[in-house]
């Protein structure tokens, strides 16, 4: 299995420059790549990568996606003096030559074609390419807003020349539309493009009527263009977040890319001043681990814009970590999109209908840890698994009597608590990022999970439960989050805005799964922001691995990565998937991708309206019509 990260850089591509005075071009400086370098370095991270050397792409390569023409003038403008590269620089919308410039392009592309080869070819699993000039704006016959040759639009070409791939997704997070992109791939259902960008009703630059929700591509590329426009400045984390869970994320599982380019422009970062919006660098950790979970993790993410240093640098450094699977940070701000990110996200909705099932169908350190008493081998773990000592029983026992006196009245019972501490104990104390404890009685062993983590000290822990649930512990207070996943409702306990059931059966047929995590779980969980999540599998579960895989892939985005699974079931299937999931093993392939029958998007949309004023990450349309203010 593929594993480590990538990091190419060039110093070289610091040398294209701007010559002459222009207010438009001014911010795209060269210390735009060698701050972002040496944060990286500060933090210790370009010595954990892999450290590939960049190459000039070839003409051949850059011929795969530019004209002759547009190729021929690059060229050109090395040998030119100043007057002339401001007269070739004067025939395009915002860019700029030096001579340098067609050289330091080149080794743009060769960058991110160096990235997409040792990815593919399986010598990393992901990486980042750190790479000037930019490329999402440029065109076939045309230079534009910075760039000069599509990178990531060159990339994808490539790809599907050299490695046969016939899905590619790419995901455009700069706050500008890459049009160039979209143009170069409107009719091609092969390449699915999806762009974020500050739009302004088209006030804001490129200003183009086809940068709204309503283009979707062109004859058989119709429904693979997917422009989502931010009609206000100030979007922040959790409107980029509702993007992924109400958009982004359902269309790519269904359209299931063999890889994933990322357009990682960090100007739609806090502080940049074209952006101007309020997403913080620990918004790009959540949205590259989400990412993560596609193309059983074949990941290639290359430098777009950004022009505040130290928010684009941060924003890099918070990325690379992520994608070598260091935790991911806890997330800031309240967790309620605005009104007008909810109203672009249900006209993009709205606009796809037609093409994508998930529309047509739905209506709106340590890294893991065991005990040494583990039933499954511990060498059928993953190699990062670390073998944590039981609690003694004399200790259990003394910490039982007392305050967990009404969980256990059995010996048995008590005795089995033991890996269930010794593991949570790890977490709590942060000697452990997450673990997996055996039980013979799950839901004992999560009710005494749940109330040792908050007398511990923790004020919101989350509980997915998986199957028959004996015990349910007391969420009054809201300090515990329980989400219910079982074949029937079960009797005794109405639902509440801390305790909530979904009844849900998995289909024989393939993984319909999706649906209810991103559309219900993953927003709930984001709107509660945990300190820890506990995910137990109990009796009669009615979800299968592929399932199970997916929940536990997601939620290690929340609690800063701190995961407790408890499994009543020893499945050596099961422990051998939830282990590699937590020690962050490549994403499996998660089954394939079925809509849900009408009566669980009923079951869906049932919960939706009955919670979404309590956890507003729900919302994704508006009940009273599109304003326009």
């Amino acid at each position: 299995m593929a594993s480590g990260t990538a990091l190419i850089y060039d110093e070289e591509m610091t040398t294209h420059k701007l010559l002459w005075s222009d207010p438009v071009c001014d911010i795209e400086v060269p210390e735009r790549l060698s701050s972002s370098y040496e944060q990286l370095k500060s933090y210790h991270l370009v010595e954990r990568c892999v450290c590939v050397p960049a190459r000039e792409g070839s003409e051949e390569e850059i011929l795969l996606v530019h004209s002759l023409e547009h190729l021929e003038v690059a060229k050109s403008t090395q040998t030119m003096n100043e007057e002339e590269l401001k007269r070739v620089s004067g025939n395009y919308d915002a860019f700029f030559f030096h001579p340098n410039t067609y050289r330091c392009a080149r080794l743009a592309v060769g960058a991110t074609l160096q990235l997409v080869d040792v990815v593919m070819s399986g010598k990393v699993c992901n990486g980042m390419a750190l790479v000037r000039p930019p490329g999402h704006h440029s065109q076939r016959n045309a230079a534009n807003g910075f760039c000069l040759f599509n990178n990531v639009a060159i990339a994808a070409e490539y790809a599907k020349l050299k490695y046969g791939l016939q899905r590619i997704l790419i995901v455009d997070w700069d706050v500008h539309h890459g049009q160039g992109t979209q143009y170069i791939f409107e009719e091609d259902p092969s390449v699915l493009y999806f762009s974020w960008h500050r739009y302004e009703h088209q006030e804001f630059w490129p200003s183009l009527k086809e940068s709204d929700s309503d283009t979707v591509g062109l004859g058989k590329g119709k429904g693979f263009n997917i422009n989502l426009p931010w009609n206000k400045v100030g979007m922040g984390n959790s409107d980029y977040l509702a993007a992924f869970f109400h958009v982004l994320l359902p269309v790519a599982f269904e359209f299931d890319p063999e890889l994933v380019l990322v357009s990682s422009g960090y100007d739609s970062g806090i502080g940049d001043p074209e952006g101007q919006m309020n997403a913080t660098p620990e918004v790009f950790a959540h949205l590259t681990h989400f990412l993560m979970q596609l193309a059983n993790g074949k990941l290639c993410v290359i430098l777009e814009g950004g022009y505040h240093l130290k928010s684009l640098s941060e924003s890099v450094c918070m990325t690379v970590r992520t994608l070598l699977g260091d935790p991911v940070p806890r997330i800031t701000g309240e967790m309620a999109p605005c009104l007008s990110a909810v109203e672009s996200i249900q006209n993009v909705r709205a606009a796809h209908k037609p093409y994508w099932k998930w529309l047509m169908y739905e209506v709106p350190p340590i890294k893991t840890a065991t005990t040494t008493d583990c039933k499954v081998s511990a060498h059928l773990l993953p190699v990062p698994v670390h073998l944590v000592k039981e609690m003694d029983k004399t200790e259990i026992k003394a910490l039982v009597s007392g305050f967990y006196a009404d969980l256990v009245k059995e010996d048995e019972t008590l005795f089995s608590l033991g890996s269930t501490l010794a593991i949570l104990d790890k977490i709590l104390k942060k000697e452990a990022c997450n673990g997996i404890a055996e039980s013979p009685t799950a839901a004992v062993s999560v009710a005494f999970a749940l109330r040792h983590s908050v007398r511990f000290g923790f004020q919101r822990v989350l509980c997915i439960f998986v199957g028959d649930l004996q015990i349910i512990p007391n969420t009054e207070d809201g300090k515990i989050l329980i989400i219910h996943i079982c074949e029937k409702e079960q009797s005794g306990k109405t639902g509440s805005k801390h305790y909530i059931s979904l009844n849900w059966k998995q289909d024989a047929e393939g993984n319909d799964f999706f649906s209810a995590v991103l559309g219900f779980i993953l927003p709930v969980a984001y709107s509660y922001q945990p300190n820890l999540t506990v995910i137990a599998i109990g009796p009669n579960r009615s979800l299968g691995i592929s399932e199970i895989s997916l929940l536990f892939a997601f939620l290690q985005g929340l609690a800063e990565s701190r995961i407790l699974a408890v499994i009543e079931d020893t499945e050596i299937n099961l422990m051998q998937s939830v282990a590699k999931a937590l020690v962050g093993a490549a994403a499996p392939h998660f089954g394939l991708y079925v809509p849900p029958t009408q009566e669980k998007v009923n079951k869906i949309k049932i919960l939706r309206d009955q919670f979404q004023q309590q956890w507003k990450m729900l919302q994704c349309s508006v009940k009273d019509g599109i304003s326009k203010n």
